[in-house]
């Protein structure tokens, strides 16, 4: 057998295990992406509908459910504010050993127009658990804080 041949079946090995973790962390980046395009968009339809409905979300302002923080946010935005742009930063990606489960964390900065048309600019600290089932992904859990003062 030729060096070369050996070579390109060593560089094959190698390249496998990342390979196969290239569709779901992509898969789970163009979720992220949308997922924040859709709170950025103030779109409460499609950003809601990232979640599962069981999911467990820690805030600032403490722990909460879907059906409490879906009516929370709508009647936040029917105030007049509005999310103007939100950008990911920073993301980090990991997989449990099964593949079914993925933890994304990342900066969330975010440009929001309160009611009083006041502008504020901040960064948040993020992570997101989604879960695979049925052959979807849906977030379980989010933890997002405010960003320590530097």
């Amino acid at each position: 057998m030729k060096i070369s041949t050996i070579y390109s079946f060593a560089l094959l090995l190698f390249a496998l295990p990342v390979l196969a973790n290239a569709g779901p962390k992509a898969d789970i980046h163009q979720l992220e992406t949308d997922f924040n395009a859709a709170y950025a968009a103030n779109d409460l339809d499609k950003y809601f509908g990232f979640y599962a409905d069981d999911a467990v979300l820690w805030f600032p302002e403490g722990r909460t459910d879907i059906p409490s923080y879906k009516k929370e946010w709508t009647a936040y935005l029917k105030t007049g504010a509005q999310i103007q742009a939100a950008t990911l930063s920073d993301l980090q990606i990991r997989f449990s050993p099964q593949g079914d489960t993925a933890i994304a964390s990342y900066l969330l900065h975010l440009k929001t127009q309160e009611a009083d048309k006041k502008v504020k600019n901040e960064v948040y600290q993020e992570t997101d658990v989604w879960f695979k089932a049925a052959g979807a992904w849906k977030i379980t859990h989010v933890h997002y804080a405010a960003q320590a003062p530097k």
